[in-house]
């Protein structure tokens, strides 16, 4: 289907391990019609933990991405980690999207995960969106004054759970029916005073003539500053068990999240150290390519995938393109879409569109794709990633497969930007480094699981 940069929406599910992000990216994919039915984690039939490992751990591992089409609209979901061993992934994913939805358990509450999300997303100038999951049961109630409390009065409701949590109620658009709790009318008065009042224009309007005066453009214009600027952080209501509230977060997609236009513009520099200045990418179609790459799969039937956000100009197949500062392009054999393991050739990619390329050496986490040499040096700003905390000494089990682990250990740095590999001279060790022991664990079992090389590790010499 046809669609325009004004019609896409970029949104990375975020949050602690075990409140439900992949369970609401299946909930939400089967709603919105690009799967016949939700995948199960107990079954092991996901469309996001596709890999091994991730069907071990009943757990995400690493970002997966898939499209909604509906009402207009193209929504890119990214699905991330929740362990914090796996926030290298995570992270880069919200340097991709103009939206980031922090879930939290309507049972646990807020988690070590939920703050340091809302916290990072606040920072980079990610609007932000709170997802309270799991509201067949909780206390939702005491969880809105919680989040209130912990993260300030901009956090309103934008819909409340009704019929014991079977359902929700909009407080927003159409602001009627009975809650589980509160009043609709008062959260409804609520989240438009705290909308006009980011816009002066819009404010005065609203005091002269009331609600009813203002223009739809008008209050979708101030929502979006309100969003841009962290004025509001808007909390829903979903069982993605049950389907409660989940229709209700599509319409909520389409109808307020903002655009590659309307988020904050990505924090692009040209140059390097002292020296970089901002430069500006702008989501027009017509203009220089500009993207980033975000996300490297090395997958053992299509190669090397390298996966971008666009910024600005469109790719085209068979399209020439140039990685950072190098003077030889490539040219883009195959691009693609990606539903979780699945790549679907595509012919274009537009300004905020997530596409991928396929078996180009050269690319890399973080490379900036374009195709004119007055785009040379440009980079995102660098992401704060967290410092490796943990530390492995390993070996090959057998003697000859020195070389082989060189090459697996090297496609694993390229896919998780929180792990790194060092050779230390005056112990003659191979030393990995992560965020914790799970975090190694699961890549020496990728070493043997994917690439048949198995290590003995220990702990290095001092």
């Amino acid at each position: 289907m046809p669609y325009t940069t004004q019609a896409i929406r970029n949104i990375a599910f975020v949050g602690h391990t075990g409140v439900g992000k992949t369970s609401l990216f299946e909930a939400l994919l089967h709603v919105g019609g690009t799967t016949p039915s939700a995948g199960s984690i107990d079954r092991g039939n996901t469309v996001s933990d596709y890999d091994p490992m991730e069907k071990h751990y009943a757990h995400s591992l690493n970002t997966a991405i898939a499209s909604i089409d509906r009402d207009g609209c193209h929504i890119n979901l990214i699905d991330t980690p929740g362990y914090a061993d796996f926030c290298g992934p995570t992270l880069s994913a919200l340097g991709a999207v103009e939206t980031c939805a922090i879930v939290v358990n309507a049972h646990n509450g807020i988690e070590l995960n939920t703050r340091r999300m809302m916290e990072y997303a606040k920072a980079r100038g990610v609007c932000r969106l709170l997802i309270v999951n799991k509201i067949d049961g909780g206390n939702c109630r005491a969880l809105i004054e919680q989040l209130r409390e912990t993260f300030g009065p901009e956090c309103l409701p934008i819909n409340l759970p009704a019929s014991g949590g079977k359902t929700v109620v909009d407080c927003f658009f159409k602001p009627s029916g009975v809650a589980d709790f509160g009043s609709v009318a008062e959260a409804h008065q609520r989240i438009v005073d705290q909308v006009v009042e980011i816009n002066e224009s819009v404010m005065d309007h609203y005091l002269e003539a009331g609600e009813q005066a203002l223009s739809g453009s008008e209050l979708h214009d101030a929502f979006e500053q309100c969003l841009r600027e962290g004025h509001l952080v808007p909390i829903c209501f979903v069982s993605a068990r049950t389907g409660a509230g989940v229709r209700e977060l599509l319409d909520l997609m389409v109808k307020l999240l903002p655009n590659p236009t309307e988020g904050n513009p990505p924090q692009f520099l040209k140059g390097v150290g002292a020296d970089a200045e901002p430069v500006v990418a702008v989501a027009d179609a017509s203009q220089h390519v500009i993207a980033d790459v975000f996300k490297i799969i090395n997958d053992p039937f299509v190669g090397k995938l390298s996966v971008f956000r666009v910024y600005q100009g469109t790719i085209k197949k068979d399209a020439q393109l140039f990685v950072d500062d190098g003077k030889k392009p490539f040219k883009v054999t195959h691009l693609y879409k990606l539903k979780g393991k699945d790549h679907i050739e595509i012919a274009q990619a537009i300004p905020g569109d997530i596409a991928a390329v396929a078996k180009i050496d050269e690319v890399h986490f973080d490379a900036v794709l374009h195709d004119s040499h007055d785009e040379d040096n440009f980079h995102l700003k660098p992401l704060d990633f967290p410092q490796r905390t943990f530390s492995l000494a390993i070996k090959t089990a057998a003697r000859g497969q020195e070389q082989k682990l060189a090459i697996a250990l090297l496609k694993l740095t390229e896919e998780d930007p929180c792990f790194t590999v060092e050779h230390r001279n005056e112990s003659n060790e191979t030393l990995i480094h992560g965020l914790g022991d799970l975090h190694l664990r699961v890549m020496i079992a990728r070493l043997h699981e994917r690439y048949g090389v198995e290590v003995t590790s220990h702990a290095p010499k001092e």
